[in-house]
Formats: C-alpha cells, structure tokens, sequence
C-alpha cells in the first residue's frame, strides 16, 4: 500500500467521506492533505467547529479517495507533539508554494490524521 500511496501524496486534493453525525447519511468534502507513510493529515481551519471534524469525532470510519483509488481509514485527533508539529509541517509544505499566507493557517488549524487500512 505504502508504494502505491508514495504515487498519489502529489495529488491536489483528497475527498474525505464521513457519516453525518445528525442524519447518518455520507457527506464528502474536497480537502487538501499530505501523507507520511500510510498516515494521512489534514488541517481543519474551523477548528472543532468544521462538520467534517464534528463527524470524524463521532464515527471515526472514514473513507478517502485520492485519486481513483478508495481506502477505508480510522480518523482520530492528533494529540502528541511531534505528531502534531509534523503534521502542520508537511500539509503546509505541500501547498506553500503555490498559496500565499499559510503561515497562520498552518499554525492554528486543528491537525485530523486518517490512519489508512490496507
């Protein structure tokens, strides 16, 4: 899986599907990510007020298309340090050079990781 994922981390966007926390229904967004192995971070600039964080929370299963390929994943907050600096550093790394003004973004946005299952 890891290789196959080492060709897709260049992708511009991921779509993240959740289920809704409320309805039960799935709900997919378009959002950027980065990868380091078979970890996927993403930063959620509402914070803990983004729905998208609001229903990982509550049914962490997620799946996450990149590309045309489709994976199942566990969402889960990321609470250790070096996980969370690694986190911002490489979603920010990725898109700093063709975006301007990601410093505060990177800084203050809530880091989400998707732990991918084979």
């Amino acid at each position: 899986m890891e290789n196959n994922l080492k060709n897709l981390a260049q992708e511009a966007f991921c779509y993240l599907t959740t289920m809704g926390r409320r309805t039960g229904r799935s709900h997919t967004i378009e959002i950027w990510f980065a990868l380091n192995n078979t970890t996927l971070y993403m930063l959620s600039g509402g914070r803990e007020q983004a729905d998208w964080v609001k229903n990982v929370r509550k049914t962490p299963q997620v799946s996450v298309r990149i590309g045309t390929q489709v994976f199942s994943g566990h969402a889960r907050d990321v609470h250790d340090s070096y996980e969370d600096a690694m986190a911002r550093r490489i979603v920010y790394n990725k898109y700093s050079a063709s975006e301007d003004n990601l410093d505060g973004w990177a800084a203050t946005s809530l880091p989400i990781a998707v732990d991918l299952l084979a």
